[in-house]
């Protein structure tokens, strides 16, 4: 969505008689003459200001300092890996290396590599620098947590550029959602479970971008099943939650299962965003008439009014041009049923449903860019 400035925020604000507003606008002139967003740099330095204004905490101050340092330090590190598809994997820091768990976390990490993508971890040990000893360095990213104890950089990301630490974990909870074009989660525990509920919560109420969740346990492990099954028999049957949000995860017993879920995602869906109230879904190949003549009927139920509409990059997208080549659907999501969403990139991402279908298409879905 654009930003729409606070009328609060944005109007002239004075201090002892002085109008600051005039004062700020001209220092960030001055910094970033020609960026799209003065604008909210201008809000941000206003809203400093009016903490101090007011100077009610040092607390809160000393909060907004840290947050602010971890947020401006994260994205100017990760923006030399802008561009390259990130899978974030969960789990256990205390799993044993002689668990059949490490090893898979290994295994996972190596194919993910594989196939180009990168792994995101805790940093820690356990699953965490299982899954990054896999992928090794080039391939992977820590985002550490400052903990009392046990919480050290695994050898792959420790003392590297890879590495980020975090003193909030609400921070670090951002950076593995927001990076992420998949999540694969493997058994752990209050911290892993936290962060499945947390991400489901995100995608179900669509405060983050529809991405694959996969949960990932041993041939025959009942960690997940367990979970699923309390989700199923009391959330979903007591209707805390809608049948369909059960689309949202999928559960898996192999690494191959895991990677080929997340490499079927992207077969045909790029990417997606809101443009002037209509859902934008990026495809890499148009669907055929056929499809898209099931779908008016099949998905009806996710438009709020009018149809779906396939076309081509329209020139509105003024911000994203590297994305111009992509085809369009375009329609008036409920923004309610993510779940129901899923169903629609699924349907999506069938071949036979594509207008000129290509035999490698795991590959393209490899090397198109991430959406940022």
């Amino acid at each position: 969505m654009p930003y729409q400035s606070n009328d609060l925020l944005s109007r002239h604000f004075q201090s002892n008689g002085v109008d600051l507003t005039n004062q700020v606008e001209a220092q960030l002139n001055q910094i970033a003459p020609n960026s799209p967003n003065l604008p909210l740099y201008r809000d941000m330095v206003l809203t400093v200001l009016r903490m101090a204004e007011d100077d009610l905490n040092r607390w809160n101050a000393k909060i907004t300092l840290q947050a602010l340092r971890e947020l401006e330090h994260a994205f100017r590190v990760l923006e030399q890996f802008k561009g390259r598809r990130k899978v974030t994997v969960f789990g256990s820091a205390r799993t044993p290396s002689e668990h059949p768990l490490y090893a898979m976390a290994q295994e996972l990490g190596a194919a993910l590599a594989r196939s180009d993508l990168m792994v995101i971890t805790g940093a820690g040990g356990g699953i965490m620098a299982a899954a990054h000893d896999g992928a090794g360095l080039e391939h992977s990213l820590g985002f550490n947590i400052t903990l009392p104890f046990e919480q050290h950089a695994n050898p792959t990301v420790g003392g590297t550029e890879n590495l980020l630490s975090f003193h909030f974990f609400f921070t670090r909870k951002l950076f593995f959602v927001k990076e992420a074009d998949a999540l694969v989660l493997c058994p752990g525990g209050f911290g892993t479970l936290d962060e499945a509920l947390e991400v489901l919560t995100l995608i179900q109420t669509g405060k983050s971008p529809l991405v694959p969740v996969v949960l990932l346990d041993m041939p025959g492990g009942q960690f997940w099943q367990g979970a699923l099954d309390f989700i199923h028999n009391q959330l979903e049957a007591n209707r805390y939650i809608l049948p369909s949000d059960m689309k949202l995860v999928r559960l898996v017993h192999s690494t191959e299962e895991a990677v080929q879920e997340i490499q079927q995602f992207y077969a045909n869906f790029h990417s997606s965003r809101w443009l002037k109230q209509q859902f934008v879904i990026r495809m890499n190949y148009n669907l055929n008439e056929q499809a898209l003549e099931q779908m008016q009927t099949a998905f009806a139920d996710l438009c709020l009014s009018g149809q779906f509409q396939q076309h081509a990059y329209s020139g509105e997208e003024h911000d994203e041009v590297q994305f111009s080549h992509l085809a369009r659907l375009s329609f008036a999501f409920n923004a309610r049923d993510n779940g129901r969403l899923r169903e629609l990139i699924d349907f999506i991402n069938l071949p036979e449903n594509w207008a000129r279908p290509q035999p490698q298409t795991t590959q393209r879905a490899r090397e198109t860019s991430k959406a940022n």
